[in-house]
């Protein structure tokens, strides 16, 4: 039983340090991993304005003012956590997992879009906790919306409008502008995601049909045969 706990807190101490990127001279102490697990924790499932230094404390096992020996108010403890998390992995990780995905000559942008999914949805099932609170703070936090639209947003969006021009030039796209039709892209997969994840986690769901049904939307639309037979 010990020998199982002990493995417990070292994949814990693992996957906090490749969360955060942490690198051997930044080290932290087990007190300070075991705040930081508690944070992610308590912040993914209450929020920054709901949740209690006492609790994040308590279930990180220390006395609540040793959080505040390193982290000097609750926000500290937020942006400990999100702020590295956005700029030194997830921006990284994006586009390096995107180099399967953007970087590869898709026969076909249904071809694409089918992998981007397929690869954003296996990336937020394994980082679902560390997404879920930045998608609850953002909006309240600018320093993240500005790091993300810096370290995220415009790297990713230049590499996905090559991609989109490419297609358009095949005339598997529409001609329209292309900002546009990323909005549009970016909005169905994340309503997606957040359905799937977020708000409805315990429905039965079929990812396969799901994705298929969602690509047949994005590239075909919702008009049924009365609609059409007007125009």
């Amino acid at each position: 039983m010990e020998k199982n706990k002990a493995d417990g807190q070292q994949g814990q101490e693992e996957w906090i340090s490749e969360l955060l990127a942490i690198s051997e001279e930044e080290k932290m102490t087990p007190k300070q991993l075991a705040i930081l697990q508690a944070g992610i924790e308590v912040f993914s499932e209450k929020g920054y304005a709901a949740a209690a230094t006492s609790e994040i404390a308590q279930r990180a096992g220390v006395a609540e003012g040793t959080i505040f020996r390193y982290y000097k108010t609750k926000k500290d403890l937020l942006l400990s956590i999100v702020s590295p998390a956005m700029t030194k992995m997830i921006a990284p990780f994006v586009l390096r997992n995107f180099d399967g995905v953007l970087d590869v000559p898709f026969d076909s942008y249904e071809a694409f879009m089918r992998a981007f999914m397929v690869n954003r949805l296996e990336f937020a099932r394994k980082n679902f906790k560390i997404l879920r609170i930045f998608v609850q703070e953002i909006p309240f936090q600018p320093a993240l919306r500005e790091q993300f639209i810096e370290n995220v947003i415009s790297k990713v969006l230049e590499r996905v409008t090559g991609i989109i021009e490419h297609f358009k030039a095949k005339g598997e796209v529409i001609d329209a502008p292309t900002p546009s039709i990323i909005r549009f892209t970016i909005s169905s997969i994340i309503g997606y995601l957040l359905a799937r994840l977020l708000l409805l986690p315990d429905k039965d769901w079929d990812d396969e049909t799901e994705i298929n049904l969602t690509l047949n939307f994005m590239l075909h639309g919702i008009a049924g045969p009365a609609l059409r037979r007007e125009e």
